[in-house]
């Protein structure tokens, strides 16, 4: 909802205000705040106005609720939690609904001193008046509902907390906002804060509910996905450009291509009336495409800060990589970007271009490296490259495919096993630049494996 509220106001050149809804102290802290603004600023998602906490204008929200008392918009109510439990349950044990009844409308002056007198908690109540709700929701279009169907909510609980009703259409008065956007679980809400306007007197905003993101079980996305915040994704080696349109092409596309768009072309593009009401499904696999196409359109000179970071985690970093072989290093980007779907992805296909210490994926063994020709051709075709001067990925294929023609062996064969035993897996980037930059000297050593893998492998 944060992408697409931060779209709409670039688009139409409007203000994006950011405003931290925490005065439910039970489900907010400062790291979770902080948490959210560090994700903002990942995404790039800047903001004109804000960020605004609820929690320092508690004050503010209780003058309001009383003013809606004054005006006889709203009552005081005196009845406690576990006595509303009580009703709420007798009426389900006799397989009835139970709403709010008022009770403490009807209270007698003397009621309200007795009760203020034995210090029980005040809340706020907003009386509902008869009638019906109408307004249009630019995703949804009209809706309606009848305001019987509605009790009276609660404004300013007893501990004097402002619920979601009041604080969020306080500020929305006083910030002047003319467009909502959020999820859909919030639908039910709208008209309650609907006659809050009314009640204040203050002009309607613009209302459109997203869809919610649902996981692969088409349940709402929630932490027992995996999912627990955006900067998961940050430190997993996704891109924020990446992660930007996997977002929104879940719900909206700016055309209709699959490939990566430009923040800008967002922006121009963006319109609320081609937002989906359907609930996406978050699709990792997706997510990843679109990291893999962003990481193979930037220069290697770009990823080479995120891949170091991740060779330093993966404790395969040497300076020399940043000095004498840096021009070699960033080959290796360029080489390994191809098929990289993450950062990550670099830390554990870089292994055997800096390290002999790397494992051999055992099907890729039975399937390549057991052909009993090898045993003959393989010494054959080591004794081609070590007479080779230039040892670059074009000579490397034509000595190759020429010792495969001289022995009457189709190329595919010295390629999978060559393969196997230079990077330890059967798939890789072109093999011929692979052997390019692992160099001669470490081809022609991890030729010479051949019988040791294989006895490995008994």
């Amino acid at each position: 909802t944060s992408l697409f509220n931060w779209l709409f106001a670039r688009h139409h050149s409007g203000k994006f205000i950011l405003r931290i809804e925490d005065t439910d102290f039970a489900r907010s802290s400062d790291e979770m705040s902080k948490g959210i603004l560090e994700g903002l600023e990942w995404l790039g998602l800047d903001w004109d106005e804000g960020p605004f906490s609820q929690s320092e204008r508690i004050d503010v929200y209780k003058k309001k609720a009383e003013e809606l008392v004054e005006k006889g918009h709203a009552y005081y109510c005196f009845c406690l939690p576990e006595e509303i439990q009580k009703r709420k349950h007798e009426a389900s044990s006799k397989g009835e609904y139970w709403e709010y009844d008022r009770r403490c409308l009807r209270l007698t002056d003397e009621e309200k001193e007795r009760f203020a007198e034995e210090g029980r908690p005040q809340a706020i109540r907003f009386l509902v008046p008869e009638g019906e709700i109408k307004y249009r929701d630019l995703v949804h279009g009209s809706i309606s509902v009848e305001n019987q169907n509605i009790e009276d909510f609660v404004l300013l609980r007893g501990d004097g907390l402002p619920t979601y009703h009041l604080s969020v259409v306080v500020d929305d008065i006083e910030q002047e906002i003319t467009h909502v956007i959020r999820g859909d679980d919030h639908i039910t809400n709208t008209p309650k804060q609907v006659l809050l306007y009314r009640a204040f007197n203050a002009p309607l905003p613009e209302f459109a509910h997203l869809a919610l993101i649902l996981g692969p079980d088409k349940k709402k996305l929630s932490k027992r996905h995996g999912v627990t915040s955006v900067l998961q994704f940050r430190e997993e080696g996704y891109f924020p450009e990446a992660m930007l349109n996997f977002l929104a092409q879940m719900s909206w596309s700016p055309g209709e291509d699959e490939r990566i768009y430009s923040t800008e072309e967002m922006i121009q593009g963006f319109s609320l009336e081609k937002v989906s009401k359907g609930s996406p499904v978050f699709d990792l696999a997706k997510l990843e495409w679109l990291n893999g196409q962003w990481i193979s359109q930037m220069k290697a000179e770009d990823l080479a800060p995120y891949v170091t970071e991740e060779l330093k985690r993966e404790k395969l970093w040497t300076d020399e990589l940043a000095n004498e072989r840096k021009n070699w290093f960033l080959k290796l980007i360029d080489l390994l970007k191809e098929r990289s779907r993450k950062i990550k992805d670099f830390g554990v296909r870089a292994g055997p271009f800096l390290s002999d210490d790397f494992s051999y994926d055992p099907v890729g063994v039975e399937k390549r490296l057991k052909d009993e020709r090898l045993g003959k051709l393989l010494p054959a075709l080591r004794e081609d490259f070590s007479k080779m001067d230039d040892f670059s990925a074009e000579k490397i294929e034509k000595v190759l495919r020429q010792r495969a023609e001289k022995e009457g062996v189709k190329a595919a064969l010295f390629i999978h096993a060559l393969r196997m035993l230079v990077v330890g897996t059967p798939v890789s980037p072109g093999i011929f630049d692979v052997l390019e930059l692992i160099g001669k000297e470490k081809t022609i050593e991890r030729m010479d494996r051949l019988d040791s893998i294989l006895r490995r492998q008994l």
